[in-house]
């Protein structure tokens, strides 16, 4: 047993705390999705995003800084994208209007969108040089998918040496079983909680 152990409940000081959303954007809500994948429709549309937009507002009120990735290649054909988005066929070309945050939590003017081009954000992006320069510590991560390119943002920014917590409700991925796999799976690496007790622990 590590007496030394940190604790993990941590109060989250505004001008050193961060909210990043993962690729909450328009091509997670094509309209065929609907039919497709109506679990995922409803975690979004039910749950996800009304929880974003409170943790939205309680951080903005706070002075948070507020971060954004999208999906979205570097080029029109994709060619710069990783490897595993082009075996797995995912391509948002640039400037396609599916890259575009979804409008119910879309940026402010002054709040930063970084575009990807793999599933880690810490991988495809320079968000840990933003972060460090911005000086923040502790990191807010929700979005889509819970069990892919969010866990991916917890894992790395854990290791990365972020002080790590994943607004569960406000994440969404296709069924609820693989949001629940997923929760328990990279729990060790950051704090699980929902947005209204993630707001709770806001210091004033």
């Amino acid at each position: 047993m590590d007496n030394d152990r940190l604790p993990r409940d941590r109060r989250l000081g505004p001008e050193r705390t961060a909210v990043l959303l993962v690729d909450v954007q328009l091509s997670e809500i094509v309209p065929e999705h609907e039919q497709e994948k109506p679990d995922y429709w409803r975690m979004i549309h039910e749950r996800a995003l009304p929880a974003q937009q409170r943790l939205l507002a309680a951080a903005r009120e706070r002075r948070c800084e507020v971060l954004y990735t999208v999906i979205e290649a570097l080029t029109a054909d994709g060619r710069d994208r990783s490897l595993d988005h082009k075996l797995s066929g995912i391509l948002v070309p640039k400037g396609s209007p599916l890259a575009r945050v979804i409008p119910a939590v879309a940026p402010l003017a002054d709040e930063i969108v970084l575009p990807k081009t793999s599933s880690g954000v810490f991988n495809s992006t320079a968000i840990d040089y933003v972060l460090r320069n911005l000086g923040i510590d502790n990191l807010i991560v929700c979005g889509f998918l819970t069990d892919q390119c969010v866990d991916m943002a917890v894992r790395d920014a854990a290791d990365k040496g972020y002080y790590v917590v994943c607004a569960e409700d406000a994440c969404a991925t296709h069924t609820a079983e693989r949001h629940a796999r997923a929760l328990e799976a990279f729990g060790g690496y950051c704090r699980v909680q929902t947005v209204d007790e993630v707001i709770d622990t806001f210091s004033h």
